[in-house]
């Protein structure tokens, strides 16, 4: 479809929703936009519109060069999401230049009205919580994801993720075996090891351990773990959703982490994906403004691991 067609549509589509009595809110939803722009577009008339689809562009975006790229990516990945968009750009192309990830959005979100390529928009979970003290909490939580590997065969892979309450800072580990007693041991050293210490507490949430595995739920029941809570200097709390007031759970990692750095991501071994993924952390996760704090996690990170219980005081690696 013509370019200028398709925005004289869209524009003709924001003023027959608003005749029709949707809301600014409700026309950007559906027509997948930002609120900004329908209340701009409501603002003009069609002829100034069409002057300004006729008006000579200005100077070419930096982003200009990663058209196709991005085109022929949400046609093959239709839900990728601006941010991660954002994220592979950074990864595949060293001198991918610095911007905003408001210039990402825009960038990724002209391609896809360029050329048609709608999206649904993914529900990011957050409970609405009020904020913990620095160092008092961290919340684990486990995922599997089917990937497809290089050959083109799907590979089930298990991830663990913790997350600092206050800081939002993440780390994630990878396994293609069922977690076990061990290895669940083994992850929670690893986090500690990447935060240079541990929180007073560390919250589980009951549902999501027996719905990803009956045995992670076992595992964290069984007398060894808790035998390495007890030798450790954090406390365990597990909560369950019909009891939201002793929840405390900050966001969903996991679906984090599956649209964001594992949709449409190959499968190549254990040791690529988990280096991958530190790289992902340290290049997106943890230093990209959080959605709900409008802070970034690293920034926060730095004030947020004074409070924590050092390393000197933590159980030796087994």
């Amino acid at each position: 479809m013509n370019y200028y067609l398709n925005k004289l549509m869209i524009y003709h589509e924001v003023h027959q929703m608003e005749r029709a009595g949707f809301s600014i809110q409700k026309i950007a939803e559906h027509l997948v936009m930002d609120w900004r722009t329908v209340k701009r577009l409501l603002l003009l008339s069609e002829e100034a519109y069409l002057q300004q689809l006729e008006a000579p562009l200005g100077r070419k975006s930096s982003l200009d060069a990663y058209e196709e790229f991005v085109r022929e990516k949400l046609i093959l990945y239709p839900a990728t999401s601006a941010a991660q968009m954002h994220d592979c750009l950074k990864e595949l192309n060293v001198n991918f230049p610095t911007v905003s990830p408001k210039t990402a959005f825009n960038f990724v979100r002209s391609v896809r009205n360029k050329y048609n390529i709608p999206k649904t928009e993914p529900q990011r979970d957050f409970s609405s919580v009020p904020e913990l003290p620095y160092g008092q909490q961290a919340q684990v939580d486990f995922g599997f994801y089917n990937m497809s590997t290089t050959q083109g065969r799907t590979k089930k892979v298990q991830f663990f993720t913790f997350v600092l309450a206050r800081s939002r800072y993440k780390y994630i580990y990878f396994s293609d075996t069922p977690f076990t007693t061990e290895s669940v041991i083994d992850a929670h050293e690893k986090a500690f090891q990447f935060i240079g210490g541990q929180p007073l507490e560390i919250v589980y949430d009951q549902d999501r351990l027996f719905m990803v595995s009956e045995n992670l739920g076992d595992i964290v029941m069984t007398a060894g773990f808790r035998a390495y809570v007890r030798s450790s200097s954090f406390t365990t709390h597990f909560c369950r959703k019909a009891d939201p007031e002793s929840k405390g759970k900050v966001e969903n990692v996991v679906k984090y982490v599956k649209q964001n750095f594992l949709y449409n991501r190959s499968f190549r071994d254990m040791e690529t994906l988990n280096s991958d993924a530190l790289a992902w952390l340290s290049r997106t996760a943890n230093v990209m403004l959080h959605g709900t704090t409008k802070l970034i996690p690293l920034e926060e990170f730095a004030i947020e691991q004074a409070f924590l219980i050092p390393g000197s005081q933590l159980r030796p690696n087994q």
